[in-house]
């Protein structure tokens, strides 16, 4: 498991243990640095892992994607290189790779359809990081097709949940409201802006399903069953999506803010829409159970409960 410390990589671990798993491996950055190749390649060939499930990256909301534009690209770059290549090399049983859906064209047909990928330009403010997971899904289709490896990707919507970042330079769209409305609401404070229009629509989904969805397809897929049907990953998503207006009111309930909810038009919106087509892993027969108000709803209380000790250090 690489990137097992993240609020994506902890739910999947989460997961695994329930279903039984029992020797699981998920070392630590100060173990190992997944971005040197010499430590990947000697941790493979002393571990030997039968299965790797590949979520470590390097994320943030667009302000950190638009700033950090080189660690974005070269870190995920590296560690998708090292770790796709230290699979082969080690012959891993089967490889799961995680992307973003950012990797869809700025302006696609919405729903996204898993062969809308690479059919026009994608959107400026995360450009690097989406060249990033296009890369990683060709390596593990690379690698199928000239080795034959067992080595496939998922493509999750906007993710939120328990671990996820709240520092405002690198959170994302859910964690930076939470934040900033629970400020808001503890300083007594009359608004709270917000970045871009507030008009974009966004699909998001609770982590712990995501986590349900990876076991599921690592479980009773293979790389074949996406290839020969002509895609190059599978969408794993709500198939729901909402104006990010409307997110922001329900976060503000939630948090018990009652003042005035302001937007920066200044500031960048990203892609219009970014809603995933869900049809073919529903049909696989998965689905998500979380709907959005119940998982806004866990992820403030995890906030308050242990996540609120991260803000307050950082609260000036």
């Amino acid at each position: 498991m690489a990137g097992a410390r993240g609020m994506v990589g902890s739910s999947i671990v989460r997961r695994f243990v329930l279903n039984g798993y029992k020797n699981l491996q998920y070392p630590s950055s100060d173990i190992l640095d997944l971005v040197e190749q010499r430590q990947v390649e000697e941790y493979f060939e002393l571990e030997k892992p039968e299965v790797v499930i590949l979520a470590a990256a390097k994320v943030g909301g667009i302000a950190a994607n638009d700033k950090f534009r080189a660690q974005f690209i070269y870190q995920n770059l590296m560690i998708e290189a090292n770790i796709i290549h230290a699979a082969f090399r080690q012959g891993v049983r089967k490889l799961v790779f995680l992307g973003s859906s950012c990797i869809y064209p700025r302006i696609a047909p919405q729903p996204m359809k898993e062969e809308y990928l690479l059919s026009g330009p994608l959107e400026v403010t995360n450009e690097p990081y989406a060249i990033a997971k296009i890369a990683g899904i060709k390596l593990c289709e690379s690698y199928y097709r000239q080795y034959g490896c067992n080595f496939f990707s998922i493509m999750p919507t906007n993710l939120y949940g328990p671990n996820d970042n709240f520092d405002l330079e690198a959170s994302h769209v859910v964690p930076a409201m939470i934040r900033k409305f629970h400020e808001a609401k503890i300083n007594s404070k009359d608004s709270v802006i917000l970045w871009g229009t507030g008009k974009p629509r966004r699909e998001f989904m609770f982590v712990d399903d995501l986590a349900d969805a990876v076991a599921f397809l690592a479980e009773n897929y293979d790389a074949s069953d996406f290839y020969e049907q002509g895609i190059s990953h599978i969408n794993v998503g709500t198939g729901v999506d909402i104006e990010i207006a409307e997110l922001a009111m329900r976060i503000a309930a939630l948090a018990a803010f009652e003042g005035r909810i302001e937007y920066d038009p200044c500031k960048p919106d990203g892609m219009p829409r970014k809603l995933l087509d869900v049809a073919r892993i529903e049909g696989l027969g998965w689905r998500h159970s979380t709907e959005l108000d119940d998982g806004l709803k866990r992820t403030y209380d995890w906030f308050l409960r242990t996540g609120i000790q991260a803000w307050d250090s950082n609260h000036v």
